[in-house]
């Protein structure tokens, strides 16, 4: 008599499937860097409330180069994912939104106590709406190629370093807490603004492409000039470079405006060449 439930014997000859399929490395290197640069932010964090506030902004500073990297590195190996994408814009959150807001309201929001705690957490809101924003944005197919060149509202990395101007000139020597404490929470209000607003704020995603040849040795020098600014005047070049960043805000709007103006009328120009096709005005002939 044969069994009710008789044993499953598998089929010899039957080829065993993979559980799981290999992950090319050239997808795992963009986002190795991109968490590396997450233990960063949240290292900051902790940085911050020990007290060792530089090694905090200088953990968000790297943490913002490897930001910028990280999607460069992913095309250049064509390594490019969804998780990847995914990955990406939830460490941004961490690193840009939540790990600034906390390590400011250390450094003085907690001085204002609730209205400070309400400042930090404005803060933080506002980078995670201007990366949902740029998430839903990035595959819109029907957005002009000229805008490329242009972002909406101030990168998520941007608005942390920029929040960071009063940590600078704290360090500059100018005094940060007391009375001061109020400016920096409307300071930090205005760059939350810039981030959610919809100015536009340059990308330069067309820098690197194609460099004159004149312009080879300048942009070398220049660069070493930069680099060894920065490491010498740390804090110094920063806060100068976020004041140039800042003042340069309006100078990309009117630039934004002036080509989108110029977009408009070639279009009107081309709809008024298609109405006006050959044959459409010739006069009729005599019968």
């Amino acid at each position: 008599m044969k069994p009710l439930f008789p044993p499953f014997a598998p089929d010899p000859n039957e080829p065993r499937r993979r559980r799981f399929r290999p992950v090319p490395l050239r997808v795992l290197a963009p986002n190795l860097i991109t968490l590396f640069a997450l233990c960063l932010g949240l290292t900051a964090i902790r940085m911050a409330y020990e007290d060792r506030l530089e090694l905090a902004v200088y953990a968000i500073l790297v943490a913002a180069f490897l930001d910028g990297i990280d999607g460069r590195v992913a095309r250049l190996l064509k390594g490019t994912s969804r998780f990847g994408a995914e990955l990406d814009s939830l460490a941004d959150f961490v690193n840009f939104g939540v790990a600034p807001a906390l390590i400011i309201y250390s450094f003085t929001l907690n001085g204002l106590g609730g209205f400070g705690w309400v400042i930090a957490l404005v803060f933080a809101i506002a980078s995670c709406l201007r990366l949902a924003r740029f998430n839903a944005m990035a595959n819109d197919p029907g957005r002009a190629d000229w805008k490329k060149d242009f972002f909406v509202g101030m990168p998520a990395p941007a608005g942390a370093v920029a929040g960071f101007l009063p940590v600078y000139l704290h360090f500059l020597g100018l005094p940060m807490d007391g009375y001061m404490a109020f400016p920096v929470a409307l300071y930090m209000l205005a760059i939350a603004f810039l981030m959610v607003s919809s100015l536009p704020t340059y990308a330069g995603k067309s820098i690197g492409k194609r460099v004159p040849r004149s312009w080879v040795l300048p942009i070398f020098v220049a660069s070493v000039a930069f680099v060894a600014l920065l490491l010498t005047f740390t804090f110094e070049m920063l806060a100068a470079c976020t004041l140039l960043y800042l003042a340069m805000i309006p100078l990309t709007f009117a630039r934004y405006r002036r080509l989108e103006r110029e977009h408009h009328a070639r279009a009107r120009e081309t709809r008024e060449s298609r109405k006006e096709e050959p044959g459409d005005h010739t006069p009729p002939s005599p019968s």
